[in-house]
């Protein structure tokens, strides 16, 4: 499965996931890694969901690659 990060329902911890850093928001540079949590309560969101990496960085996400369930 791959999706584009927007819904809450699809990303789950253990994924991995391409996510864009604050820091990173204006040049849309990705950052790849392990969702550990996921920090947006809402169903869905425009700009992505936001997770803390297993490496505790925290961004929204963009892509999803790996569902831990397959």
């Amino acid at each position: 499965m791959a999706g584009n990060g927007s819904i809450r329902g699809d990303v789950k911890p253990g994924m991995t996931v391409d996510i864009v850093l604050k820091q990173d928001q204006r040049t849309g540079k990705r950052t790849r890694g392990v969702v550990k949590d996921l920090l947006t309560n809402s169903a869905t969101h425009p700009h992505g969901i936001k997770v803390r990496l297993q490496d505790g960085q925290v961004g929204r996400v963009k892509e999803i690659f790996a569902d831990p369930g397959n």
